[in-house]
Order: structure tokens, then sequence, then C-alpha cells
């Protein structure tokens, strides 16, 4: 796991999930780990020889290895936040029914 300061100082963790053939989201942790709300992700795009094999797959690691400093911070500011942020203010379902 890498880290990543943003702009605003706050130290993210770095991580790797659901890789894929030709791709792997890019998971950036916030420190305050009592929740994922904050949490943000983007995707990598791979144009090497897995994403030319339906059985192939990335490596955690070497998707991360690859990642320098300022990709991780051009794929931060074009992460988007893993839950929105109206997530809470939904109504419940039996409400909107019985409005008729």
């Amino acid at each position: 796991m890498k880290t990543f300061k943003s702009h605003d100082g706050t130290p993210w963790a770095v991580d790797v999930r659901s890789p894929g053939a030709s791709n792997a989201m890019i998971v950036f942790r916030h420190p305050d780990g009592s929740t994922s709300r904050k949490d943000r992700y983007n995707w990598v795009l791979s144009d090497g020889p897995e994403a030319r094999s339906v059985t192939g797959r990335l490596s955690r690691d070497k998707v991360l290895a690859s990642l320098d400093d300022s990709r991780i911070a051009e794929l931060f500011r074009r992460s988007m936040a893993v839950t929105r942020a109206d997530s809470g203010a939904l109504p419940r379902a039996d409400a909107v029914m019985s409005r008729g």
C-alpha cells in the first residue's frame, strides 16, 4: 500500500482493488477509518499483454508499483466518492408509496 497527501494535507492510503484483465480500481482510503463514506476511487486502464487475454489478470502489486507520485495525484484529482453525498437523504420506499 502507498500513501498520498492531498493538497489540503490529508494523508490517503492508496490501494488496488478488483484487478481485471485490462483495468483495476484504485481506492483512496481516508484516514478516518471509522467509515468508508469519505473514501474515493478511480480506474487504471492497462494495455499490457493481460489486456489481450480473457483469462489474464493484472497483479495488484505490479499495478501499485507502476503508479508514481504524479500518476497517483492525477488519479486522485479525477477520483469519485465511493458513496453519494446525499445517500442518507433518500426517502423510504414505504413513505413514497403511501403518498398515493
